[in-house]
């Protein structure tokens, strides 16, 4: 009697979880309307994540109501999908120029950015598996937010969070359009984005919390506090400059192809051994590399 108690509680306790996430990510971004004809649904699924510490304790359970993008069509579920993201040279030109002016680089994380894109297309999603309306079984939402899964949603957040900042007096950069600059007579505020990750660092140490305000007003942030590690580089902000290394993504890397426990050698290979071709050996999978 007690585990059949005890499994009661937990599947409601799983309902009650999928239904909050349901609440907040479906009704507020969706109606339900019965489809059109020539029109077609794209079918949702739930996914189902642990958020785990560096330690491998488990932080919380996150679930996720997502569309599976390969039953979008190209030229009717969608047009345009190219949404910029910050490359790695940006990236060490940003904390080169942070540490020759001297000042603190931060770290923000959007929560949940993809839901807060507007889509253009007449995108018609199904009910989530679940929770079908016991009255109108066979209607569908139509979406007018973007939602996670959709091939167009990295475009509409880039639009979205970039229009934001060109209305707060931002300028976007020439070359790379993941900077943005906000000039301040003879103070500068410099923000790069990578999706939902932001780092930001300013001449003045006042810009940086108005931005961390400005931010808040409009979506859900979580503060970082100094930038330590992003885009697989370790970050050390010292007086005397910025340090970044990789160690940590090149001990991942020795780790996925079974060199964590390898002898260490001064040179990859040994020098006076004559390279030959194997003609009976396989073709290397670049694609791994």
């Amino acid at each position: 009697m007690t585990k059949t108690t005890n499994k009661g509680k937990a599947h409601e306790d799983l309902h009650t979880c999928l239904f909050a996430c349901f609440l907040s990510q479906v009704e507020s971004k969706k109606t339900l309307v019965d489809l059109l004809y020539g029109k077609r649904a794209i079918r949702t699924k739930w996914v189902y994540k642990n958020k785990k510490y560096k330690r491998c304790i488990v932080a919380r359970n996150k679930a996720r109501l997502v569309a599976q993008d390969y039953n979008q069509e190209e030229g009717t579920d969608y047009d345009e999908v190219f949404a910029p993201v910050a490359r790695i040279e940006s990236i060490r030109l940003f904390l080169a120029y942070a540490s020759f002016m001297n000042f603190v680089v931060y770290q923000m994380v959007v929560k949940s950015a993809f839901l807060y894109g507007k889509i253009e297309e007449e995108v018609y999603v199904c009910q989530p598996l679940g929770f079908e309306d016991p009255e109108f079984p066979d209607r569908v939402y139509k979406v007018e937010k973007a939602l996670y899964g959709l091939h167009q949603a990295p475009k509409a957040w880039y639009e979205t969070l970039s229009t934001y900042l060109l209305e707060n007096g931002f300028q976007r950069g020439t070359i790379d359009k993941t900077l943005f600059i906000k000039k301040v007579k003879g103070d500068i505020l410099l923000v790069q984005i990578y999706v939902d990750d932001i780092i930001f660092g300013s001449t003045k140490k006042e810009l940086c919390t108005e931005f961390e305000k400005l931010m808040h007003k409009k979506f859900q942030m979580s503060s970082m506090g100094e930038l330590t590690f992003f885009l697989g580089l370790q970050v050390m902000q010292k007086e005397d400059g910025i340090f970044i290394s990789q160690d940590k993504y090149v001990n991942e890397i020795l780790k996925k192809f079974s060199f964590s426990t390898v002898r260490i050698a001064s040179t990859p290979m040994e020098t006076s051994k004559p390279l030959l071709k194997d003609a009976e050996a396989e073709d290397v999978d670049v694609g791994l590399w």
